[in-house]
C-alpha cells in the first residue's frame, strides 16, 4: 500500500462496501401478497382469532404462508395475489359476519419477504412511492357551510345579547338561513339604532334592508369573512389530515385542496381503507366533566334532570355528569399511548399546555373523592346531516389535584393508540365524509418498477461502454466504482427510510451520470499532466488533488438544488429530491475515494512506465 493510500483506508472502505451490500440486499426480495387483521373497538386479536383465521383457510382450501402475530395484529402471507383477494373476503366473513358494524379491519397488505437476519440487524427494503407501489386515493368532503353556520349562530347570540345590553327593542329575530338572520324592531327609531350598533361593534357583518318591509333588516357575515372562514376551514383541515398521515407513518403521501370543499388524500402502499378511513374521517375531541354528587340519578332517569346537569352512560350503568368543562381538548399539546407502570393496561398519556394547567389543578383540588368523566365527542356525517356522537371513555376518582400530566386509562390498546393518534393530529375543524375512494393496484406499479429499472440498466450499460471505450483501462476502474455508487446509494436510502417513487429512479439515473462526469475530469486532468511529460504516477497523483476543487463545487452546488427542492416541493418533486441528494454524496464518496483506492491498488506497488487512460 502506499502512503497516499494507506491499509486503513482499504480496510474502512471494505467494510462500508459490506455494510452496504448487507443492507441494500433487501431489496432483491420483494414482498408478498399478505391479508392483515386488526381488530377495532377493542376486539382482541389472539391466537385464538389466529387459529379461527387459518382453519378458515384450510377449509377453503387457500394456501397460505407465513402467519405471525404481532402487537395485537396479525399477519398472513400468501403466494398469489388471487388467493390474496379471495382470503380477504373470507376471513372477513368469518370474523364479522352479516355484521353491519365489524369488529375487525381485514386489509390486503404487501409485507417484506425480507430473510429473519436481515431484519433481526435493522435491514429493510426501500419504501415505494403510490406510483410504483399502488395504494388508496381518497376524496374527502369538508362540511364547510357547518362551519359558516355555527359562526352565523356565534354573531346572532352576540348580536342578541348587544341589542338586550344597548336596549334596542325588536319584535323579531330569528336566524333566517346558514349565514344570515332577520330582525325586525318596533319603530324606525329602533331600527337607526340597530343600524348604527351594527355598524359600530360588529364590522364583520353587513346589513340589508328587507323589500316590503321598512321596519325589518337582514343581517349577514360579510362575502370576504365567509371566504375567510372557508378558506381557514380548509387549510385547518388539510393540515390535521397532513398530521394524521404522519402519524399512520404512510410515506411520500399527497395532500391537496381539490375545490372550495375537498381534499384529495393519496397514501402509497395502504390497499385497504378500513383504519386510513377511520382516522381521517374522525373529528374528534375530549371534554372533562365533574360528576353531580349532588343530583338524583333516578330522577333524572325519570325524566327530571337537574338543570346544568346531563345523564351519560359508562359500559353500561347510567351516570349523572354536570355539563360544564373543565377543561377540553384544546388544552391538550400532547398525548402518547402507553402501559400504566401500576397495573400494565393501556393508557393514554395527557400533557396540558401551561395556561390552563391551574386552572384543572384548582377544579380537581376541590373535588378530591369525586369522579371525573372523560367525553370523547366524534362529528359525523350521515346523509346531509352532521351528527355528534358521544362517549364517555374514562370514569374515575379523583385521587389528587391534577397537574400538566396525568393519565387516561380504561381503553384497549388499539383505542388508546387511536386517541393519543387523534389528540396528537388535532381535531378537525369540520366534518369530514369520504365521497369517492380508489384502490390503486400494484399492477400499474410493477409496470412502472419494471420501465424504471430498464432505465437504470440501459443508463448503466451505456456508460460502462462509453467509458470502457473512451477511457481504457481507468474506465473499467470507473466502472466498478459506478456500481458500487448504485449500491452504497440503494443501501443508504434503505437504512434511512427514504421513499422511491418514478421521479427517484430519474434521479437515480441522473446521479450515475453525474458520477461518471466526477470520473471523466479525473482523467481528462490525468491526461492533462501527461501531456505535460509529468511521470505516470505524478499524474495519478496530481489529477486527483486537481480535479477535486471542481468536483466538490459542481456537486455542492447541485446538492443546494437538490435540498431546495425537497423543502418547497410536494409529492413526485421530493421523491426526486430525496434520491438526487443521496446520490450526490455516494457519487462524490465513490469518484474521489473509491476510484482512488482502485487506482491505488493497481498502480501503486508497482513501476509503471505507461499509463492506459484511453485515446
Amino acid at each position: 500500500m502506499t502512503e497516499n493510500f494507506p491499509a486503513w483506508k482499504y480496510a474502512l472502505l471494505v467494510i462500508v462496501l459490506l455494510v452496504s451490500v448487507v443492507y441494500a440486499l433487501p431489496n432483491i426480495y420483494g414482498e408478498d401478497p399478505a391479508v392483515q387483521i386488526i381488530g377495532l373497538k377493542g376486539a382482541p386479536v389472539d391466537e385464538a382469532v389466529a387459529k379461527q383465521v387459518t382453519d378458515v383457510l384450510t377449509e377453503n382450501n387457500l394456501e397460505y404462508g407465513k402467519v405471525t402475530l404481532e402487537e395485537q395484529e396479525l399477519l398472513v402471507r400468501f403466494k398469489r395475489p388471487a388467493t390474496q383477494l379471495v382470503a380477504r373476503d373470507v376471513v372477513q366473513q368469518a370474523l364479522d359476519g352479516a355484521s353491519d358494524t365489524p369488529s375487525y379491519s381485514v386489509a390486503l397488505n404487501l409485507a417484506p419477504a425480507t430473510p429473519n437476519w436481515l431484519t433481526a440487524i435493522g435491514a429493510k427494503p426501500m419504501k415505494l412511492g403510490l406510483d410504483l407501489r399502488g395504494g388508496v386515493r381518497f376524496v374527502l368532503e369538508v362540511d364547510v357551510e357547518q362551519n359558516i353556520k355555527r359562526r352565523a349562530e356565534g354573531s346572532y347570540n352576540a348580536v342578541r345579547s348587544g341589542f338586550r345590553q344597548e336596549k334596542i327593542r325588536y319584535t323579531r329575530f330569528a336566524l333566517n338561513s346558514s349565514s344570515s338572520m332577520l330582525a325586525e324592531f318596533a319603530s324606525k327609531e329602533e331600527l337607526q339604532r340597530a343600524i348604527s350598533y351594527l355598524n359600530k361593534d360588529h364590522q364583520d357583518l353587513v346589513d340589508r334592508p328587507v323589500a316590503g318591509n321598512t321596519l325589518a333588516v337582514e343581517i349577514s357575515l360579510l362575502p370576504a369573512e365567509v371566504d375567510k372562514l372557508r378558506n381557514t376551514t380548509m387549510e385547518q383541515t388539510a393540515a390535521t389530515l397532513r398530521n394524521r398521515v404522519n402519524e399512520l407513518g404512510v410515506a411520500e403521501a399527497v395532500i391537496q385542496r381539490e375545490g372550495n370543499n375537498k381534499v384529495v388524500v393519496e397514501l402509497p402502499g395502504v390497499q385497504d381503507t378500513a383504519r386510513a378511513k377511520d382516522i381521517l374521517g374522525k373529528t374528534a375531541t375530549l371534554d372533562f366533566l365533574l360528576e353531580d354528587s349532588e343530583g338524583d340519578l333516578g330522577q333524572a332517569l325519570a325524566g327530571k334532570v337537574p338543570p346544568g346537569s346531563k345523564v351519560y352512560e359508562y359500559n353500561g350503568v347510567p351516570i349523572l355528569l354536570k355539563k360544564r368543562v373543565i377543561l377540553s381538548g384544546d388544552s391538550i399539546i400532547a398525548a402518547t399511548s402507553q402501559y400504566s407502570s401500576q397495573n400494565n393496561l393501556p393508557v393514554v398519556s395527557i400533557t396540558l399546555s401551561g395556561k390552563d394547567t391551574g386552572l384543572f389543578s384548582d377544579v380537581t383540588a376541590k373535588n378530591i373523592g369525586k369522579r371525573m368523566a372523560v367525553i370523547y365527542h366524534e362529528q359525523q356525517r350521515q346523509g346531509d346531516e352532521t351528527i355528534n356522537v358521544e362517549k364517555v371513555i374514562s370514569y374515575a376518582t379523583i385521587n389528587d389535584a391534577l397537574g400538566n400530566k396525568f393519565e387516561i386509562s380504561g381503553l384497549a390498546l388499539q383505542e388508546a393508540r387511536d386517541l393519543a393518534l387523534l389528540l396528537r393530529s388535532g381535531s378537525m375543524p369540520a366534518a369530514v365524509s369520504i365521497v369517492e375512494e380508489r384502490v390503486i393496484g400494484p399492477s400499474m406499479g410493477q409496470e412502472n418498477i419494471d420501465k424504471g429499472i430498464q432505465s437504470v440498466v440501459v443508463g448503466f450499460c451505456l456508460i460502462i461502454v462509453f467509458m470502457t471505450l473512451y477511457y481504457s483501462a481507468f474506465g473499467v476502474i470507473a466502472n466498478i466504482a459506478l456500481f458500487f455508487n448504485l449500491i452504497f446509494l440503494v443501501a443508504l436510502m434503505s437504512i434511512l427510510g427514504a421513499t422511491l417513487t418514478l421521479p427517484g429512479i430519474a434521479g437515480i439515473v441522473l446521479t450515475l451520470g453525474m458520477a461518471v462526469d466526477a470520473n471523466v475530469l479525473i482523467f481528462e486532468r490525468i491526461r492533462e499532466e501527461l501531456r505535460n511529460n509529468m511521470s505516470p504516477y505524478a499524474s495519478i497523483y496530481r489529477g486527483f488533488e486537481h480535479a477535486f476543487g471542481t468536483i466538490l463545487d459542481s456537486n455542492l452546488t447541485t446538492l443546494i438544488v437538490g435540498v431546495i427542492l425537497f423543502a418547497i416541493g410536494t409529492g413526485p418533486v421530493k421523491g426526486f429530491a430525496v434520491t438526487l441528494s443521496i446520490g450526490i454524496l455516494t457519487s462524490l464518496f465513490t469518484a474521489v475515494t473509491g476510484t482512488r483506492a482502485l487506482v491505488e491498488l493497481i498502480y501503486g506497488k508497482r513501476q509503471v512506465f505507461k499509463l492506459m487512460v484511453g485515446i
